[in-house]
C-alpha cells in the first residue's frame, strides 16, 4: 500500500466513494489489506469509521473471501493488474476503474463493473452491495474467465500449442529451405 497508484486509489476511495456509498449503506465497512500502508492512507482511515487498516497479511485470500465487494479505485499507475485476477478467481465481484482494469481481457458489466467518477463508483458499489445474484453473476463469469484464459491448464496447453506449431515438419522444412 506504499506504491504510490494504490495509496492514491484507496485515499480516493475513502475521501470521494467511501461517503457517497454511506450515504444509502451507513454500515459499510472497509478493510483495506495491503504490505506498508502509507502514513497518508493511515491517518485517512483513522479519521473514518469502519475502515480497518490490515498492513502486510501471509495470506490475502480469507480477507478477499470474507469481502461482499471487491473494489480497485485506481487513478493513475501501470503494472500486472495482478490483484484483479487473484478476485476474479477467488469468484469475487469486482468495480474497477478504467485505469485499474486497463490491458485484462475483462467484459464490463459481464466479468467486471467498470465506474470512472466517483458518483458512478459510489452507485456500482451500492447496487451490488444490494443485489446478491448480481455479485454472483460477477463473479461466476469472472472466474470462468480466468480458468478459461489464465489457469495453469490454459497457459501450459497455449505453451505447447505453441511449441508444437513451432517444431512441426512443415515449419521446420520452411526454417531448412530458408538456411
Amino acid at each position: 500500500m506504499d506504491y504510490t497508484p494504490n495509496e492514491d486509489g484507496i485515499c480516493y476511495f475513502l475521501e470521494q466513494i467511501l461517503p457517497r456509498v454511506r450515504m444509502r449503506v451507513p454500515s459499510v465497512a472497509l478493510q483495506v489489506v495491503g504490505r506498508s500502508p502509507s502514513p497518508r492512507l493511515q491517518k485517512a482511515a483513522a479519521m473514518t469509521p469502519g475502515v480497518e487498516v490490515t498492513g502486510g497479511v501471509k495470506d490475502i485470500r480469507p480477507y478477499v473471501q470474507r469481502g461482499s465487494v471487491y473494489v480497485v479505485p485506481l487513478r493513475v499507475g501501470s503494472g500486472t493488474r495482478l490483484k484483479i485476477f487473484e478476485a476474479m478467481a477467488m469468484g469475487k465481484a469486482i468495480i474497477s476503474t478504467s485505469v485499474g482494469a486497463e490491458g485484462l481481457p475483462v467484459r464490463p458489466d459481464q466479468d467486471i463493473l467498470i465506474a470512472d467518477t466517483p458518483e458512478a463508483f459510489a452507485n456500482a458499489v451500492v447496487r451490488l452491495l444490494g443485489d446478491h445474484k448480481l455479485r454472483l453473476d460477477l463473479g461466476r463469469s469472472a472466474r470462468e474467465l480466468v480458468v478459461q484464459k489464465h489457469s495453469w491448464a490454459s497457459v501450459a496447453q497455449n505453451f505447447e500449442s505453441t511449441l508444437e506449431s513451432l517444431l512441426s515438419p512443415e515449419k521446420m522444412l520452411v526454417e531448412s529451405i530458408r538456411c
